[in-house]
């Protein structure tokens, strides 16, 4: 039975302006994206079923081969959508689902958390189809291709963009604070493909660009909490000045006295945290209505 899996992903640094060139700290998550395929001979049919992390079936759909022309589902705008990407992968590669049989996905994460359950999916079915999966992603749900680069990492990862040029750099992290680091969901989930298409890259210069790029490099490599929280905060400045929105800080959670820096799209999903100074850091969010309360090494995949 062919299986596939990959990580989910969480971007750092660099949100938004890695469309533009500049260098991202991204890391894989713990949790991922299963996809397992049970072959049957000679079969005209795919049956595929899609399970949430707590063991739920949330989506079905049957193809017929080798038109993969939908013959029932439970959801149609998803079945459609499915149904380009695997066209588009047996377009790439002809002797892709040559045999019908059954698919089974299974996501660890929630679905709602932002983690990556678009791109975890064009991974698995692109190493399924043994294909570009950066090609696949550039016909289905577009982006910077950074979370592709996560689902396919076993570690920590620097990730650019600069045309058509991909740059992945595998790098470890390891600073003494981790235990101080936190991540908080917003309670509710960013709509990141609408945020790629409505930003504007000419908003990113240059200039913006090397002060990312230096905070990025100021993050991953400090050992000095202090400073890790100065560039968390000059990088949340720098993206709501650019934009031409307020620090999520500012706007809910103005009386921590930690540093706190958005994540991916800004208005949901993750944010970053570190330790609060005056009281305890989860009961302090899940005071506010936060409960899902993540500490770094629990999310994140480190070598």
């Amino acid at each position: 039975m062919p299986s596939f899996y990959s990580h989910g992903k969480l971007l750092i640094t660099a949100e938004y302006a890695v469309l533009a060139g500049a260098k991202a700290l991204a890391i894989p998550c713990k949790k991922g994206h299963h996809l397992n395929f049970h072959p049957e001979n000679k079969s005209k049919e795919l049956s595929w079923n899609s399970y949430d992390f707590e063991g739920q079936k949330w989506f079905e759909v049957d193809f017929h081969l080798p038109s993969l022309e939908i013959l029932k589902s439970s959801d149609q705008n998803t079945a459609k959508r499915l149904q380009e990407i695997l066209i588009f992968a047996t377009k790439e590669n002809p002797y892709f689902l040559l045999e019908g049989g059954k698919v089974e996905t299974y996501l660890e994460f929630n679905n709602l958390w932002g983690l990556g359950s678009s791109s975890t999916l064009i991974v698995n079915i692109a190493s399924w189809a043994k294909i570009n999966p950066y090609k696949l992603l550039n016909s289905s749900f577009g982006g910077s291709g950074y979370d592709v680069a996560c689902g396919l990492a076993d570690g920590p990862i620097f990730y650019s963009k600069k045309q058509s040029n991909l740059k992945v750099e595998s790098i470890s992290l390891s600073p003494i604070f981790f235990e101080k680091l936190y991540f908080v969901y917003l309670n509710q989930k960013a709509d990141s493909q609408k945020a790629v298409h409505d930003f504007d890259l000419n908003k990113v210069n240059s200039r913006i660009i090397k002060k990312l790029d230096n905070l990025t490099e100021e993050m991953s490599s400090t050992y000095d909490i202090n400073k890790f929280k100065n560039a968390m905060e000059e990088h949340e400045k720098i993206i709501g000045n650019m934009i031409n929105k307020r620090p999520v800080k500012d706007v809910l959670f103005s009386n921590f006295t930690g540093s706190i820096k958005s994540l991916g799209a800004w208005g949901g999903d993750f944010i970053l945290v570190t330790e609060n100074e005056d009281r305890d850091t989860e009961k302090y969010f899940k005071k506010m209505g936060y409960n899902t309360v993540i500490p770094w090494k629990e999310m994140s995949l480190i070598h």
